[in-house]
């Protein structure tokens, strides 16, 4: 458990005490962000529309499996789109990075792997996002651009935020340092639209994070079912924002755990995963691939998928329609999409 685990999902002497450092993290973040609003802090766009998924607490909340369902949704709809991240983690010596199903993860940072062999569309890190997205239009010749994370990446001018609240909500509500908020509360309110990974209250719309499936690491033509775990004890790894959501889901398939927390984007070593229990090896997504390189038979990763509310689909799919006709964006012919077909005044598929 780290800090902000102990201390910032409560209210604690801890916190109490660190309130006013947390009033100031606020006033700092607002003013940064009224300086990009007024320009006199720079904003560049791009001729594509950027679609923003982010988050306003530190930690995981759901925004990289929400990312690959909206390029499932796009894709459905006839765009083309590219995925840009900033690559945390990542260590290469030159920007940008063009991520490959066999990236390095120590070099492009796991996240933008992940979603490279997730998603096969183009994804490029950079943690100047605006270099990233212009090689998306130049190279790729994308027409819409994902941003993985970024909310508070102001330089990069954005048509549409979606702002992802996880399962752990708002903590209690302050800022660092005294609670997990890198903005305001109040922030969620200025964004185009706000998902509740597991529960959403007024407002927001429900997502659902469904796994039901296990892949062997060494071999992702095998697979298996979670129940066919449930003979024996699994030890459970996890390497991410909320391991406890992780092992939550494995205990929900009544499989019966030995649970391995690590930080988030740990880098996995071998080591790590030599347990004196000779028994399988459930991990995430995310941490498998970082582990590939070293897998063993008994390793497994449990990939899942974003179920969005049908309203969240069709609204954004409109919204999106109206800013690619303003930039003047055309879908493939013969998909008309869901939702923005049916509209034809913000359809921008030119007819």
């Amino acid at each position: 458990m780290n800090w902000l685990d102990r201390h910032g999902y409560s209210l604690n002497l801890v916190a109490v005490l660190l309130w006013p450092f947390s009033l100031l993290f606020g006033a700092v973040v607002r003013g940064r962000r009224l300086l990009y609003k007024h320009g006199f802090l720079y904003s560049e766009a791009v001729a594509a529309p950027v679609v923003v998924v982010g988050n306003i607490s530190v930690g995981g909340a759901g925004k990289t499996p929400l990312v690959a369902r909206l390029v499932e949704l796009l894709r459905e709809s006839g765009y083309k789109p590219g995925i840009v991240s900033r690559g945390y983690g990542g260590q290469s010596a030159e920007w940008p990075r063009h991520v490959t199903i066999d990236g390095d993860p120590s070099q492009v940072g796991d996240e933008p792997v992940m979603l490279a062999r997730r998603c096969r569309c183009p994804v490029v890190v950079d943690p100047d996002r605006v270099a990233a997205a212009r090689v998306l239009l130049e190279t790729y010749e994308c027409n819409v651009i994902l941003s993985d994370d970024g909310l508070q990446h102001y330089r990069l001018r954005r048509d549409i935020e979606i702002a992802v609240v996880g399962f752990r909500r708002l903590g209690n509500g302050a800022c660092l340092p005294a609670g997990p908020l890198r903005e305001p509360p109040s922030r969620l309110r200025e964004v185009d639209f706000v998902v509740g990974n597991g529960a959403a209250c007024g407002g927001e719309y429900l997502m659902s994070l469904r796994g039901e499936t296990a892949v062997n690491l060494g071999d992702p033509c095998v697979s298996s079912a979670l129940t066919g775990f449930r003979h024996g004890t699994v030890h459970a790894v996890a390497g991410i924002g909320d391991p406890g959501r992780f092992f939550d889901h494995l205990r929900h398939a009544r499989l019966r755990l030995i649970e391995h927390p690590f930080p988030d984007h740990h880098r996995f070593k071998p080591e790590d995963l030599h347990f004196r229990q000779d028994l399988p090896v459930l991990m995430t997504e995310k941490d498998a691939v970082k582990c590939r390189t070293f897998a063993a038979e008994g390793y497994w990763y449990i990939p899942v998928d974003a179920r969005l509310d049908p309203d969240f689909e069709e609204h954004f799919l409109k919204r999106l329609a109206a800013v690619a006709l303003a930039k003047g964006i055309r879908r493939e012919r013969g998909k008309p999409g869901r939702g923005a077909g049916t509209h034809p005044q913000l359809d921008a598929s030119g007819g």
